[in-house]
């Protein structure tokens, strides 16, 4: 993260706070309930990634945009939400999400650590799983005996990614070499954790008390991935939205018919 990071912006209202437990977990319930009619219906941490990327995006991407290229069937006319109310609490919570994150990466912070960082919500899957019980363990690789488990961060940065590849204008490399290549280190910091974890497991991420599950690297590359994306809104958030090419139509000769229709030649009308 560069020192030229914006200022703190004032807290965001009581209305536009933080997301709870149980807010996640509505929003785990929702997104169960639309796979159960659309089984390509993402999973949060996905959504995650997706909305940060939004969030950094150089020009302003709308609810209704994301919410297309994230859940094609997200439209009226769609019938992938279960009534009106599930969709507009699934709008609620993902505006309010939003705000979250846009607040936090406006935020100066030194540190990861510091209350008011860039947190997004990520599960150790692994970790989480070697946690229970052997027989539960068991039961579940037979369920789903081909299914690879992510490793953390996974899911998160293949939806950032995700995000990037459905606005690619607006993810093209700047003119200024010295700004596209900090583009560019940043967005492979984000690609670095589409990758499995290959490393030792040092850490739990689910319960500290757990199996190690999350190596050494993959724990430092996730923290790098999170400066990137400070990173990258604050590239984005210094260039501004793109300028359009202009256009200049030609201009009608001195003595030719003038085009506002007068029946004057130009010189004696509009170009007087």
């Amino acid at each position: 993260m560069t020192a030229d990071t914006p200022n703190p912006p004032p807290p965001m209202p009581p209305t536009a706070g933080g997301l709870q437990a149980d807010d996640f977990d509505a929003l785990d319930g929702i997104l169960d309930d639309l796979r159960s009619r659309e089984a390509d219906v993402p999973q949060w941490e996905f959504c995650e990634g997706f909305l940060a990327a939004v969030v950094c995006c150089r020009e302003v991407v709308s609810d209704q945009d994301a919410l297309d290229a994230l859940l094609p069937e997200f439209a009226d006319e769609q019938p992938l939400f279960a009534d009106d109310a599930q969709r507009a609490q699934f709008l609620a919570l993902w505006q309010r999400r939003r705000a979250e994150l846009a607040h936090s990466l406006a935020t100066r912070v030194d540190s990861l650590a510091d209350e008011h960082a860039f947190s997004p919500e990520v599960m150790d899957v692994k970790g989480a799983i070697a946690c229970l019980p052997e027989e539960e363990q068991q039961a579940m690789a037979a369920e789903q005996p081909d299914t690879e488990l992510p490793s953390f961060g996974q899911i998160w940065a293949l939806g950032f990614m995700f995000a990037v590849e459905n606005w690619p204008e607006e993810w093209a490399a700047p003119r200024d070499p010295e700004v596209a290549k900090w583009l560019d280190e940043s967005l492979q910091k984000i690609v670095a954790l589409t990758e499995d974890d290959t490393g030792t497991p040092i850490e739990n991420m689910h319960d500290e008390e757990g199996p190690p599950s999350v190596s050494e690297a993959r724990l430092n590359a996730f923290g790098e991935a999170l400066w990137a994306v400070y990173d990258m809104r604050q590239i984005w958030h210094s260039l501004g939205p793109r300028v359009g090419t202009i256009v200049k139509t030609a201009e009608p000769g001195r003595n030719d018919p003038c085009p506002c229709g007068s029946g004057k030649k130009y010189k004696k009308c509009h170009g007087a």
